[in-house]
């Protein structure tokens, strides 16, 4: 577990912090003055203010769930990008549609370090067998593998029996693609009673890798690792031979905050991932990916020195239809802003006598007498709907990074 694919993964975190936020402000200021949105967006932003985590979490963020609005307003990118298509290495088109742009370049994408950590090396020969059509999967791996010195088979999807031929007639070492298709594929080859026994190791995502999964692999013996990231982002974190937990790529800043906000929330607590990259071509700042995870304490058992993700841990928009009326994470996020006093909160949906109820649920140390009032009242202005006020003890609700709980049967 002393094996790194360069000496960034093994700086001490106050170093790291150093360098990215040295590096931030120059890639603010390109955001701002060579793609559209982010001009209008950051417009009011002095990029060299922006220099440590309080100063980036004062900056809007830009949410995923926004990108098909935006680039069918200004198409293909939504003005969020900073070169002409032509300038570009390849463009996908995601489902939703979504354009995605690929720069040129070596590893774009950044798979390389968490296929290194996979324990791909150079001379391996890998089965790609993520989608080339359209979107960017196939092409983000590839690339990644490259830039480690591995040949790759552009297997693609689907076709198990062929896979598994290939599988047999080339020898790959290392298997790329979605978790549960390599179990396929090896199935297959049991039954053409083909040798797929040279698959060694195995990198998946796109889909939860469940404890299922990872024994059937174990038991082939084949060490499977998973990373987590998006089409729009590339890789964000991944797994490394110490199990425990996704270290984040050196190439990002991430923040997890609270739900339907850009408010970062404490280490442990659930929350929103949130990003920003140092794509030249595509310079996402505070980009808000929907999904839920936490900050795990400490680091890597593995020597790797950055910050840990737990994983994925579900999706964050939470916005849910109420008596007819849409409430969103941000509007529980308003009322607690207006009420210093509660710690967090979580609105609960529920259903009683053929009518929807909601119940906000407030960690609050100290209520005292007229809280309750305020804060009821407070709901109502901000969701036009009627609510109950519960309070709870500080820790008294889960942490799974809900804020809209939806109870009905």
């Amino acid at each position: 577990m002393g094996d790194f694919y360069d000496t960034l993964e093994t700086r001490t975190p106050d170093e790291r912090e150093t360098a990215l936020f040295a590096a931030l402000p120059e890639q603010i200021a390109h955001a701002r003055a060579s793609a559209p949105y982010f001009a209008s967006l950051l417009a009011e932003v002095d990029p060299a203010s922006v220099r440590d985590r309080a100063a980036l979490a004062a900056l809007p963020v830009t949410r995923k769930a926004d990108l098909i609005a935006l680039q069918k307003a200004a198409p293909p990118f939504g003005g969020l990008a900073a070169v002409a298509v032509g300038e570009l290495a390849r463009v996908f088109a995601s489902p939703g549609p979504i354009h995605d742009p690929e720069p040129h370049g070596r590893d774009p994408w950044r798979t390389a370090r968490a296929l290194y950590a996979t324990g791909l090396r150079k001379g391996d020969l890998v089965q790609n067998c993520f989608a080339y059509h359209l979107t960017p999967a196939g092409s983000m791996f590839e690339t990644g593998a490259h830039a480690i010195g591995c040949a790759v088979i552009p297997a693609g999807t689907g076709n198990t029996e062929m896979q598994a031929q290939v599988a047999a007639a080339l020898r790959p070492r290392g298997y790329i693609g979605t978790p549960d298709f390599l179990k396929l594929i090896l199935e297959k080859a049991d039954e053409l009673a083909l040798d797929a026994s040279c698959l060694a190791v195995g990198h998946v995502t796109g889909g939860p890798y469940l404890p299922d999964a990872r024994a059937f692999y174990q038991s082939r013996g084949i060490d499977v690792y998973q990373s987590y990231g998006t089409a729009d982002l590339g890789i964000v974190a991944y797994e490394t031979a110490a199990r425990a937990g996704l270290v984040v790529d050196e190439g990002v800043i991430v923040e997890i905050v609270r739900p339907g906000t850009g408010d970062p929330v404490p280490d442990g607590e659930v929350g929103e991932v949130v990003v920003t990259t140092f794509n030249r071509a595509y310079p996402l700042v505070r980009f808000a990916t929907g999904d839920l995870s936490a900050v795990l304490p400490g680091t890597s058992p593995c020597g790797r020195t950055n910050m840990r993700l737990k994983g994925w841990m579900g999706r964050a928009d939470q916005t849910t239809k109420i008596k007819g009326m849409f409430v969103h994470p941000g509007q529980v996020a308003e009322v607690v802003r207006r009420h210093p006093e509660i710690a967090r909160a979580r609105l609960v949906v529920g259903r009683a006598d053929a009518n929807d109820t909601m119940t906000l649920r407030c960690e609050v140390p100290d209520p005292g007498d007229t809280l309750a009032a305020a804060v009821r009242e407070t709901l109502a202005s901000v969701t036009k709907l009627k609510g109950v006020v519960e309070f709870v003890a500080p820790g008294g609700l889960p942490n799974d990074g809900k804020v809209i709980e939806d109870a009905r049967a």
